[in-house]
């Protein structure tokens, strides 16, 4: 071949050769997803499917969801490509699913955290084995344009409220859990809660958040609870870790095990941190776009939400979940709101809020790769240790060569630690 021949050679197009989710497949596809948070994304998936789309969580969580994916990632990529990835694989590979008409589902935050680039990285570990599966896209910044679902105002709405729901179920439960006297009377509130609230999705009243709210408090009133007062737990650091059961070993149920109650932030709180980032682009580095006064305008609202439902909790005795803005004054404490790479600021400011608010005893998950949980989780810690007097923190990795056993062992130093500091405030009380 002449060199001229070669130089006019096109060049292929990297979209134009994955798999691409059509509005027809719809009809056609099932649609995976990874197991994040079970209580909030079961309830998204149930209704996503009355709106006529077939999506299932994904449960596999044994090694072998992780041996999937040293085999298909980068060993240098951040654990929770890793973890998502091997779940993919591991449930294409089970025989349960049709490849030829099947899909997978991963949201993206648009940011300039590798989370934006699993994508890519994920349709190349299909390739070779599952070159038909589509990755399909879930986003708010214009990412992936071709990917065939649906993001419009309605579902955007459902998802938001079904998110406020989980965050409560999720809070209630863990206040109830450790402390009920009747074994069961927790997981039986929040199924019977969970119903309630795909009853009132379906029959289109899920923005009735007062009237749910009112609800689910009212029920878990009912569970019975000891008086006794336990080593509170709080958790925070990389989305991923911080929530999914598969991430983090099932960080919650070991908790609950050493007899603590885990104390979780709400996952609204990183929704409207991802807003309130873009507002604050336009401040901070004249970043201004059509879409920063929307960001603002979904920001306020959501936030009035918040604040109602925080009330509610107040009322009726619980804990509530924190004020967003309260969050942003702790991190102004301890950190620029101009650090948002990744969880930025928003790790300080929750290990910080958690401190004022009496959980003193925190784990800071943190996976392999995550660079920005490491400088502003890790990196803040002695300047939250200074601030608080009793603040009691353990940093976690969570990464494919590190042991359950460790890892615990490590969250087991600092609960002794957390049972004498609570000793010495029994005392002095």
């Amino acid at each position: 071949m002449k060199k001229r021949d070669r130089e006019q050679k096109p060049v292929a197009d990297f979209r134009d050769e994955y798999p691409k989710f059509t509005k027809g497949m719809k009809h056609t596809h099932k649609i995976l997803i990874p197991d994040m948070l079970p209580v909030h994304f079961g309830i998204i998936v149930e209704i996503l499917k009355k709106d006529g789309w077939d999506l299932e969580l994904l449960h596999n969580d044994s090694r072998a969801v992780i041996d999937e994916g040293l085999k298909h990632v980068h060993n240098d990529t951040c654990y929770p490509a890793l973890c998502v990835t091997g779940q993919f694989i591991d449930a294409l590979k089970s025989g349960k699913y049709d490849p030829e008409h099947t899909a997978v589902m991963i949201t993206q935050s648009g940011g300039g955290c590798r989370a934006s680039n699993y994508i890519p990285l994920i349709r190349k570990a299909l390739k070779s084995e599952f070159p038909h599966v589509p990755v399909v896209s879930l986003n708010f910044a214009g990412l992936e344009k071709d990917s065939g679902f649906p993001v419009d105002l309605k579902t955007l709405a459902k998802l938001a409220f079904a998110i406020f729901y989980g965050d409560t179920l999720m809070s209630l439960y863990n206040q109830c859990k450790p402390y009920e006297t009747e074994k069961g009377a927790s997981d039986k509130a929040r199924e019977e809660c969970v119903g309630y609230i795909l009853d009132m999705f379906s029959r289109k009243k899920y923005l009735r958040y007062k009237k749910i709210t009112k609800h689910l408090l009212e029920r878990f009133q009912t569970v019975r609870r000891s008086g006794e007062t336990k080593v509170k737990v709080g958790i925070v650091g990389e989305i991923y870790v911080k929530y999914s059961p598969l991430g983090n070993n099932h960080l919650e149920e070991f908790l609950l095990s050493e007899n603590c109650e885990p104390v979780v932030p709400a996952l609204m709180d990183f929704v409207m941190y991802c807003a309130v980032n873009n507002v604050n682009d336009a401040k901070l580095y004249n970043k201004k776009s059509a879409a920063t006064p929307v960001f603002n305008i979904v920001y306020k609202y959501l936030h009035h939400v918040q604040k109602k439902i925080i009330r509610l909790t107040e009322k009726y005795g619980f804990e509530p979940l924190h004020d967003f803005e309260h969050l942003r004054k702790c991190a102004d404490k301890v950190i620029n709101q101009g650090v948002k790479m990744g969880e930025g600021w928003l790790i300080p400011a929750e290990m910080a809020a958690l401190a004022e608010t009496g959980t003193d005893n925190i784990v800071c998950a943190q996976p392999f790769g995550c660079l920005p949980n490491h400088i502003a989780g890790k990196g803040t810690i002695r300047t939250l240790k200074e601030m608080y007097k009793y603040e009691n923190i353990v940093a976690v990795d969570y990464d494919p060569s590190a042991t359950k056993v460790n890892q615990e062992n490590r969250i087991k130093l600092m609960l002794a630690t957390a049972r004498e500091n609570l000793n010495q405030k029994e005392k002095k009380e």
